[in-house]
């Protein structure tokens, strides 16, 4: 009885962990979601799955990959959120609050 159940028990271990292989797949990296700024917004208003808001402080982005690069284009003004990294493009439409950002 007792070489039974020492026979199921790795059997039944090993099922758990030969499904949990197949999941773990390498994921494609996935294009940032860019999203437009309001005038004087300061922090992300992105939400989760379960509908919480991220609430990260929007920092400016100065040092971005080429591959940001090719989506936003050379030198362009940046903002990214500082926990779930969501880009944002400033608002053109109206002047900026701060004297050193009007060109």
């Amino acid at each position: 009885m007792a070489d039974a159940t020492a026979q199921k028990t790795p059997a039944a271990a090993a099922a758990p962990v030969a499904a949990a292989a197949s999941v773990a797949e390498p994921a494609a990296p996935e294009t940032p979601k860019i999203k437009p700024k309001k005038t004087t917004q300061r922090a992300c208003d992105e939400k989760d799955a379960k509908g919480k808001l991220c609430c990260g402080h929007l920092k400016r982005w100065y040092d971005y990959p080429k591959e940001i690069v090719a989506l936003v284009g050379p030198k362009a003004e940046i903002y990214r959120c500082e926990f779930c990294k969501t880009l944002y493009r400033p608002d053109f439409s109206k002047p900026p609050h701060s004297y050193t950002l009007r060109y």
